[in-house]
């Protein structure tokens, strides 16, 4: 929950992409969609990042722009959202 967050991780994997959780998942709906070998299956993809980015990492982020400010700003102009 990022409201309860206590510091900003900026480091690791969080220093490459900010959604690291995210793009395994895009990562594995694209293994899937390769395994299955059907153009349909790659339609999903766009709709889950779309999905994702507006009802979980845009909401996330605002509250992490509260909590942290100047800092937040910094690492967002630093760091992909999806790298």
């Amino acid at each position: 929950m990022p409201s309860k967050a206590s510091s900003l991780v900026t480091t690791g994997i969080y220093g490459y992409t900010r959604n690291p959780m995210y793009l395994g998942g895009l990562v594995m709906l694209s293994a899937g969609a390769l395994v299955l070998a059907k153009l349909s299956a790659w339609f999903f993809l766009p709709l889950f990042v779309m999905y994702l980015t507006r009802f979980q990492i845009i909401p996330e982020e605002r509250v992490l722009r509260a909590r942290f400010g100047a800092e937040f700003d910094d690492y967002t102009r630093r760091v992909r959202r999806w790298a």
